[in-house]
């Protein structure tokens, strides 16, 4: 990889067309595609093949694995103009002051649930499945902050059903893998327990947490966490009756990486984005 042809925008910018939403100019557009293919070395290294998971997801699915539970402040909902509103649309009128009307659907907030809920009644046999997949990503937040928290995003995961101890695997083979690359591009990455702010934290989901962690986050140094590895035990297997043979319900794993983030803790790193491109291009020969 190499910055030749890569030219940056006159002003040398990223264009923010508003809160949380960003244009990238040409060289972090080939930076964030660098690192997604670099990231992919993690899928070539456990064979998970490449899959695309669906642009929408069924609130009454994700209703079922308890989304809205735990997640009540994230959905983006898709919605679509009602009839009567049509008129209006044509004659001019402002859209932001027509009606919608609800689809049942939102916008993915994980790449991995669209590829759980099409695995929903499957037996995916004791030897496991792996699949791979970068998704674009949307999250309501309080705040917004350039790369590091966006709107709409790019999260690649690494999926895997099967066993316990295959899950347990695929998260030590996934952490391995994170920090490699992390070396490779020169970045310097903390490990720590994910604290989740949705968990009540005198309930016993909270306890269950802090006595059995399930998610740990690999941070840049200023704090921001642009991977994860994820223990969802046999839950997913249980709700979506998702089978590994005679093993039963199949316990889930997955490693994700937020890719915008990676660009962000490369630019943190070594200065710029020309400079983080030349890097990563170093890193790849």
């Amino acid at each position: 990889m190499s910055t030749a042809g890569v030219t940056a925008l006159p002003d040398g910018g990223l264009k923010n067309p508003g809160a949380g939403l960003i244009t990238l100019d040409p060289v972090h557009t080939a930076l964030l595609h660098g690192l997604d293919e670099l990231l992919t070395g993690l899928a070539e290294r456990l064979a998970a093949p490449e899959v695309m998971g669906p642009p929408l997801l069924s609130v009454t699915g994700l209703a079922r694995l308890d989304y809205f539970r735990n997640f009540p402040h994230l959905g983006v909902s898709a919605g679509r103009f009602a009839p009567d509103a049509f008129d209006g649309l044509a004659a001019g009128e402002s859209p932001g002051e027509l009606p919608l009307r609800p689809t049942g659907h939102l916008l993915p907030s994980a790449t991995c649930y669209g590829l759980l809920l099409s695995l929903e009644g499957r037996d995916v046999g004791e030897d496991g499945l792996r699949l791979s997949a970068t998704g674009r990503c949307f999250r309501n937040e309080t705040h917004y902050d350039g790369l590091r928290r966006l709107w709409g995003f790019h999260m690649r995961e690494v999926l895997y059903l099967g066993t316990k101890d295959g899950a347990v695997d695929h998260l030590e083979r996934g952490s391995a893998f994170v920090l490699e690359t992390a070396d490779r591009l020169g970045l310097d990455l903390t490990r720590a327990t994910a604290d989740d702010p949705f968990y009540d934290r005198g309930g016993s989901r909270a306890k269950l947490m802090a006595l059995d962690p399930v998610k740990h986050e690999f941070s840049a140094p200023d704090g921001t966490a642009i991977a994860s590895v994820n223990r969802h035990r046999n839950f997913f297997g249980e709700r979506l009756d998702i089978r590994a043979g005679s093993y039963g319900p199949a316990y889930s794993a997955c490693v994700a990486f937020g890719v915008e983030r990676w660009v962000h803790a490369m630019i943190l790193t070594h200065g710029t984005a020309e400079q983080a491109l030349d890097r990563l291009r170093a890193a790849r020969a």
